[in-house]
């Protein structure tokens, strides 16, 4: 049953996934008559508009006509992030300012899909459209919103220039900031020059590097967790045990109580690192730190009714993973 359920579902799910990434053969065309770095205009001028809307309209069409519900939404859901995904892809590989939005639509993309995947091959029978968390919360979809929303106005709004100011910190040291382009002439101090070069907010290159290391560290940590835990792995808090659930203690496990958690948790953040997102950065720390929190205490209760005193020596002995969250306390 299992089987058949995880052979059925999942192969569309991939199908529909590679389907939708599809759209990167319309910039691969494009560049056959020119060079890649054309292809980000023409893909936001009406021909390339034209053309993504007729992709998406054939795509549709094929799925309503191979599939029926419930199929069709697994496959209109997997399609969509499949495309997502490869629209990311054009960004990422396109000559634009925006190559880290594009990073961020992979990596939010992939994670929503490979959650259902992932849930597929481990865990067939909690396989729902849930498992791809598209619709985890409002609260979730506002904060993605939000992200957004501030990327694309401190996009459009911080000039990409350098800024000009001075100031003296010190007692007969004059520092001058110069705007660009550069006087002819540089400022006169009386001991020494200065001249700071103040990079574009959404250009700082090392800083998306490092969020974009935080987003896959934290991906592939959750999926090994979730790939170690096997059936004992799901999405919504188990208030019973079942005949299945043992006591995952190796592995990832070995190293945090809550491996998944504390992947989720660096992803988040990550991706607003990789965006220079200041405002959503420390909102997602907050909002995610909490809502782990919460989350660890309410799922422990259950493993300790669970796994009793087996949970209680693991939990001496290993951490939750993340910062100054301890778990339920015990007497």
């Amino acid at each position: 049953m299992a089987g058949t359920k995880l052979l059925l579902e999942g192969r569309v799910s991939v199908k529909c996934f590679l389907l939708g990434l599809s759209v990167v053969l319309i910039p691969l065309i494009r560049t056959s008559f020119g060079h890649l770095d054309w292809v980000f205009d023409y893909l936001t001028e009406t021909p390339g508009k034209i053309a993504i809307c007729m992709h998406i309209a054939v795509v549709n069409g094929l799925l309503l006509i191979t599939y029926r519900a419930p199929l069709y939404k697994i496959a209109v859901r997997a399609c969509f992030l499949g495309f997502t995904f490869g629209c990311g892809l054009i960004i990422s590989f396109s000559e634009t300012t925006w190559t880290y939005f594009g990073w961020y639509m992979c990596s939010l993309s992939f994670f929503h899909y490979s959650e259902y995947l992932v849930t597929a091959v481990i865990n067939p029978r909690s396989l729902s459209l849930d498992s791809f968390l598209l619709n985890h919360s409002m609260e979730y979809t506002l904060a993605a919103v939000s992200s957004w929303v501030e990327f694309t106005v401190e996009k459009l709004t911080v000039p990409g220039g350098l800024s000009s100011f001075s100031f003296t910190p010190f007692k007969n040291v004059h520092v001058q900031v110069n705007s660009f382009p550069k006087p002819e002439h540089g400022a006169e101090i009386q001991d020494f020059s200065l001249c700071v070069s103040v990079s574009e907010l959404k250009q700082l290159h090392w800083l998306s590097f490092l969020g974009l290391f935080m987003v896959l560290c934290g991906e592939g940590l959750r999926k090994a967790a979730m790939l170690t835990a096997g059936s004992n792995f799901n999405h919504i808090v188990q208030n019973e045990k079942a005949r299945s659930h043992v006591l995952v203690t190796d592995g990832v496990y070995a190293y945090f109580r809550h491996p998944s958690y504390v992947g989720w948790f660096y992803w988040s953040i990550g991706t607003q690192i990789l965006l220079c997102n200041p405002v959503c950065t420390l909102g997602y720390t907050i909002a995610s730190w909490r809502f782990f929190r919460e989350r660890i205490e309410e799922e422990e209760v259950s493993l300790i009714n669970f796994f009793a005193e087996d949970y209680v020596e693991y939990k001496k002995k290993v951490p939750t993973g993340l910062p100054f969250i301890s778990g339920i306390r015990v007497n």
